[in-house]
C-alpha cells in the first residue's frame, strides 16, 4: 500500500511541476484534445478560447513563416473555393463550418511562441491520461450494461462508445496515448497501468486496421527506437504478441471481425450466418465481386474491406463520367453520387448512406487534384519532419494517419478533423531551421 501511495505521490508532483512551467495556450491546446471525445460544443468552445488568448497579448506577436502550417491553411483555402463549382451548396456550406479548425488551429501557431518539447510532453500527458480515464468509463459503463442485460456485445465495437463517438475514432485517440506510454524510458506503476488499460480498450473496440497499425508500431519501436537491453526487448514484443494472439484466438468478438475479413476476401457468395438465417440468407460479396460486378442483390453484405473496394471502384466511374479530375464536386457534395451509384448497382439502400471510407478518395472526389496533392503533401512533410527529428510518437502519428486514410474518411467528423490538425500543427511548430522569422 505504501508503494502505490508513492508511485501516486510520484506522478502527481510531476503533474504539478509540468503544470507550473507552462502557459495557458499549452493547457488549451491539451484542453482541446481532452474533449475530442465529449459533445461536439466542448471541443468547439476549447478551439475558441485557444484562438482568442492567442492573439489577446498583440505586442508578443511576432510572425513566423513555417511551410508546414501554411498547407492545411492552403487545404481549407480550396476547401472555401469548392463554392465556386459545387453541385450541392448547402452541404458545403455545412462541411465548411465543420472543416474551420483547418483555418483557425494552424493561424495562431504562426504567431505565437514555437512550442518547447517540455510544452508537448505536458499537453500528450495531459491528453494521454484524460484516454484512460474515458477508458475506464466506457468499461464500467459496459459491466453495467451488461448486468442489467447479459449481452456481451456491450463490451465491443461501437456497443462500447456508441455510434456517433465511433470505436474506429476512439481507437485512434487511445493509440497516440499508447504510443506515449510506449515511448516512456522509465515507466512508474500508473503508466503501467495506463499502458494496459488502454490497450485493452483498443483490443475491445476490435478496429482491424488499428490494432495493425499499433502492432506494428509497438514492435518497431522496441526493435529500432528503444535504448532498453536486448533481452527486455524480446520479452517486450513477446508479451505485446502474446496479447494479441490470446485476443484473435479466445475473444470471440474479435477473431469473428478478423475471420470475416480473411474467409471472404477471395471466395465469392459466402454465406453471413451471423446477419441471415436459414429462411432469408445473406451472402458476403468477396473483393473481386466489390470490383467487376455490375449489379448486386439486396441480401448481398459488404464486409469492411469489400465495401472500401467498391467505394474506390465507384469513385472510378466518377471520375470517368462527370470529369471531375480537377475540381471535384465540391467539399461534402459527393453523397448524393454515391447514393445513385447505389441505387444503379442495386445494392441495399442503406449502403447509399456510406461515404467513401476513403480520406483520398474523399478529397479527390469533393476538392479535385490539387486537394489531394495537398492532404498528401501534408502528410509526406509531416512523416519527413517525425522521422528527422526522431520523435517516435511523431513518426507513430503519421504512420498512423497515412494507413488510417486508406480506411477511413477522416476529416467527415469534426473529431478527426481537430484530432488531426491539432497534433499536426503541435509536431511541426516545434523549432525546425525551415522556420523563418519576420
Amino acid at each position: 500500500m505504501e508503494n502505490t501511495y508513492n508511485y501516486f505521490k510520484q506522478a502527481c508532483l510531476k503533474f504539478n511541476e509540468l503544470t507550473k512551467e507552462h502557459d495557458v495556450l499549452s493547457s488549451l491546446l491539451a484542453a482541446i484534445l481532452i474533449s475530442i471525445p465529449l459533445k461536439y460544443a466542448f471541443s468547439s468552445i476549447a478551439t475558441i478560447l485557444f484562438v482568442v488568448v492567442a492573439f489577446s497579448s498583440f505586442y508578443k506577436i511576432k510572425f513566423s513563416f513555417n511551410k508546414y502550417l501554411i498547407l492545411p491553411i492552403a487545404f481549407y483555402t480550396i476547401m472555401l473555393s469548392s463554392l465556386l463549382w459545387t453541385r450541392d451548396m448547402a452541404l458545403t456550406s455545412g462541411g465548411l463550418q465543420k472543416e474551420l479548425a483547418f483555418l483557425f488551429v494552424p493561424i495562431p501557431f504562426l504567431f505565437i511562441e514555437e512550442l518547447k518539447k517540455t510544452a508537448k510532453e505536458y499537453i500528450f500527458r495531459l491528453f494521454s491520461f484524460s484516454m484512460v480515464f474515458y477508458a475506464i468509463f466506457y468499461l464500467v459503463k459496459a459491466v453495467l450494461r451488461y448486468v442489467s442485460s447479459g449481452d456481451m456485445s456491450v463490451f465491443f465495437y461501437h456497443e462500447l462508445v456508441s455510434q456517433d463517438l465511433n470505436a474506429i475514432y476512439v481507437s485512434v485517440f487511445a493509440s497516440f496515448a499508447i504510443f506515449y506510454f510506449v515511448a516512456k524510458k522509465e515507466k512508474i506503476l500508473i503508466e503501467k497501468v495506463a499502458l494496459f488499460i488502454l490497450m485493452v480498450l483498443v483490443f475491445l473496440l476490435s478496429s482491424k486496421s488499428i490494432i495493425t497499425i499499433d502492432f506494428i508500431l509497438i514492435v518497431c519501436y522496441y526493435s529500432f527506437f528503444s535504448d532498453i537491453p536486448k533481452t527486455v526487448k524480446v520479452t517486450t514484443v513477446i508479451a505485446v504478441f502474446s496479447f494479441l494472439f490470446f485476443s484473435l484466438v479466445f475473444v470471440k468478438e474479435v477473431k469473428e471481425r478478423f475471420l470475416l475479413e480473411y474467409e471472404t476476401a477471395f471466395v465469392d457468395n459466402t454465406v453471413n450466418n451471423k446477419i441471415g438465417n436459414d429462411s432469408a440468407k445473406v451472402y458476403n460479396v468477396s473483393l473481386k465481386q466489390a470490383w467487376y460486378n455490375e449489379k448486386f442483390q439486396p441480401n448481398h453484405f459488404f464486409p469492411g474491406t469489400a465495401l472500401r473496394i467498391y467505394q474506390a471502384r465507384v469513385f472510378n466511374e466518377m471520375l470517368v463520367e462527370d470529369g471531375i479530375f480537377l475540381t471535384g464536386y465540391g467539399l461534402e457534395a459527393s453523397q448524393q453520387k454515391i447514393n445513385e451509384k447505389a441505387t444503379e448497382h442495386n445494392l441495399f439502400p442503406g449502403y447509399g448512406d456510406f461515404n467513401f471510407h476513403n480520406q483520398y478518395v474523399q478529397t479527390f472526389a469533393e476538392l479535385g487534384i490539387f486537394g489531394l496533392l495537398v492532404l498528401m503533401a501534408m502528410l509526406f512533410l509531416n512523416l519527413k519532419n517525425g522521422w528527422k527529428q526522431k520523435d517516435f510518437l511523431h513518426i507513430a502519428f503519421a504512420i498512423t494517419m497515412i494507413v488510417l486514410f486508406l480506411t477511413e474518411s477522416f476529416f467527415c467528423r469534426q473529431r478527426g478533423v481537430l484530432f488531426f490538425i491539432v497534433l499536426y500543427c503541435i509536431f511541426n511548430s516545434m523549432p525546425n531551421p525551415s522556420a523563418k522569422k519576420l
